[in-house]
């Protein structure tokens, strides 16, 4: 008795190693990250941002199985800081948008849509280390995210003329300081009314703001005048 009960536990055993071994060998149902579209070079420095977001953010560390950034899901305000990493993980910007001015022209320029938008930003180190914002090749920057979640990027269009003399800066921050900066874009009406501003930091996380539909902030005649759209 003792025998064939040796026998069975022997049986069972090898009967349970090989259901493990078949676990082991099943597919993953996990959903695999997405992959960078390959027609796109996304070494390629001339690409638009919206255009990297779109083909390339599957290949960037962190970044969420479908491609995109991971999102901080807090929605702020206008007037509201946001701590972000800085551009490359190093340091830590504050940034905090205070003034958003919808004008349909830039010193005599016109916008390929229909508006400019401009949003100025208070950018502030809050480490010991100067921190920069991050790259649009990183990927990074800003965008603006439109009522129907249409990404278009700072910079597209003819929003790259426009420059606004008390609100433009570049480079590194120094601790201890703060900059004051500008984010312009170039959209038609109905991406404009009731958008979302957005921000993709250095450590890949997309911070949100939502946008009044008209001009606000503290800084509303000082751009206008900026942007010679005064009367």
């Amino acid at each position: 008795m003792r025998t064939r009960t040796a026998a069975g536990a022997a049986m069972l055993l090898v009967f349970a190693l090989a259901g493990c071994g078949g676990e082991e060998g099943a597919p993953s149902r996990e959903k695999p990250p997405a992959k960078a579209n390959p027609s796109v070079d996304c070494t390629d420095e001339s690409l638009e941002q919206a255009e990297w977001m779109e083909n390339c953010a599957g290949d960037s560390e962190g970044a969420g199985t479908d491609g995109a950034p991971p999102v901080d899901e807090t929605v702020h305000v206008l007037g509201e800081p946001a701590l972000t990493v800085g551009d490359e993980g190093v340091g830590v910007l504050e940034m905090t948008p205070t003034t958003v001015v919808f004008a349909k022209e830039s010193d005599g320029g016109a916008p390929a849509k229909d508006v400019f938008v401009v949003v100025t930003v208070k950018k502030r180190p809050t480490t010991a280390a100067p921190a920069d914002e991050s790259s649009p090749m990183g990927p990074g920057g800003w965008q603006w995210k439109a009522p129907d979640g249409q990404a278009l990027g700072e910079g597209d269009g003819e929003s790259y003329n426009v420059v606004l003399g008390d609100f433009n800066t570049s480079g590194a921050i120094q601790p201890g300081s703060f900059v004051w900066d500008a984010e312009a874009f170039d959209l038609t009406a109905a991406q404009a009314k009731g958008g979302t501003l957005v921000y993709v930091d250095g450590e890949g996380t997309a911070h949100q703001w939502k946008m009044p539909e008209q001009d606000a902030g503290p800084h509303v005649a000082e751009v206008k005048k900026d942007l010679s759209t005064v009367g």
